[in-house]
């Protein structure tokens, strides 16, 4: 254990020399396929809603379970692979996933949907932050290209969800979903490569760690401002993971009511929605890694304010353009959020990007389950009107520490 606690005083990049594209590449298509998996679920909430008779309330608590059991566990896998590093736990992760979807395809009831989603928010919460160690094994000086590289997998893994509605559960309808069960297992075939490359690296960092004199603990007073620090960071990924919920979960309902759109129709809004802000994340970690990441987490929140303010306003052919754009422009803070509490504090990569990822699922959660209320209770427009402030709560990054007191902090 003196080795663990040796490598967690200083940032795990930091001995891994250059940036290793080919496993970044490989850990983004994976969290791809992951996210794929995820993004099934609210892809079937028009589906199940029509073929369940699902209330938008029950439709929020299937959200509500999926986001929670992975923001729940993803802190304390992370806090726990930080001082014992789990390489093979990645493809246990997917078969986990793989499992629950298989079930989800054939599920009879409300409840059973419920338990297979467990299965998914499972294998979630352990792929997350083991699969942002990979990436920061990988990034060499490069970091926030490197998460940008890897959370872009993600996104654009959600982005697909749209499509996979339209294409595929409207024709096939709910059993349609086993046929992504191949999905899964082909993504624990490349874990079991990178699980290879990683369980190969970590010998390679503790045998370097024992070489490198630890450095001293952060005094009390930096200690408590980076808290604070990330406290305000929880608090801004509470803001977009709520407006980034509102949009994914229930503006094709927003559009079939307001446009006269079918299923099918209103899905290419959330797909448009979802694929820029792939290319946003994606744009952000290069971005940051320029301008800094403060600068990079403010803009991207106070720029989103007045366009999502306009949106619920706009025309069906304008609505494309405002999606479009707050997609880019609010997600390029995504991977940015994830380096930036890392920075905070180094050496918990795990613990940090379980806090950070999961937290935005468990917000998006919360988020949900509240949204699905207010909609029953208040109506859709309303509704989308009222989450449009959420971005403005970005002026809060004014009281960020800049990249180079971090710096500093870590290097007193």
């Amino acid at each position: 254990m003196a080795i663990a606690a040796r490598t967690k005083d200083k940032p795990q990049h930091s001995v891994t020399g250059s940036t290793v594209y080919p496993i970044l590449l490989i850990i983004g298509i994976c969290h791809m396929l992951n996210d794929t998996l995820q993004a099934v679920i609210p892809a079937m909430f028009p589906i199940l809603e029509r073929s369940m008779g699902l209330t938008f309330t029950q439709l929020g608590l299937i959200a509500f379970t999926l986001n929670m059991v992975s923001s729940v566990m993803q802190p304390a896998i992370g806090w726990y692979t930080d001082k014992r590093p789990m390489p093979y736990a990645l493809p246990i992760a997917l078969f986990s996933s793989a499992v629950g979807i298989f079930g989800l395809a054939f599920a009879p009831s409300f409840a059973t949907i419920l338990l297979c989603v467990v299965f998914i928010g499972l294998g979630s919460a352990i792929f997350h932050p083991e699969g942002s160690r990979v990436a920061n094994m990988a990034a060499g000086s490069r970091r926030g290209l490197a998460q940008s590289i890897y959370q872009v997998g993600g996104n654009t893994g959600q982005a697909f969800a749209p499509l996979i509605a339209a294409l595929m559960l409207v024709p096939l309808g709910q059993t349609g979903v086993a046929w992504f069960t191949i999905v899964g297992m082909l993504a624990v075939g490349f874990l079991l490569y990178i699980s290879r490359w990683y369980a190969g690296r970590l010998q390679t960092i503790r045998a370097q760690a024992k070489k490198t004199p630890a450095k001293a603990a952060r005094s009390d007073i930096h200690r408590k401002s980076a808290l604070i620090a990330l406290g305000i960071i929880v608090f801004l990924i509470f803001a977009r993971s709520w407006y980034g919920n509102a949009i994914s979960n229930f503006y094709a309902f927003y559009a079939i009511e307001q446009y006269g759109l079918t299923i099918k129709e209103s899905q290419t809004y959330i797909f448009l929605f979802l694929i820029l802000g792939a290319i946003g994340t994606f744009l952000g970690g290069p971005l940051a890694d320029r301008f800094g990441k403060k600068n990079v987490i403010l803009v991207s929140l106070l720029a989103s304010f007045p366009l999502a303010l306009l949106l619920p306003f706009a025309g069906p052919v304008f609505a494309y353009v405002l999606l479009g754009l707050i997609g880019l422009i609010l997600t390029s803070s995504f991977s940015v959020t994830v380096v930036y509490a890392q920075e905070l504090f180094p050496g918990k990569i795990g613990t940090m990007s379980g806090l950070t990822v999961g937290l935005a699922f468990g917000m998006g959660a919360i988020g949900s389950v509240a949204l699905g209320s207010f909609i029953d209770a208040f109506g859709l427009t309303p509704t989308m009107i009222g989450v449009a402030f959420l971005p403005i709560l970005g002026i809060l990054a004014f009281l960020l520490p800049s990249d180079q007191t971090i710096s500093k902090w870590n290097e007193s």
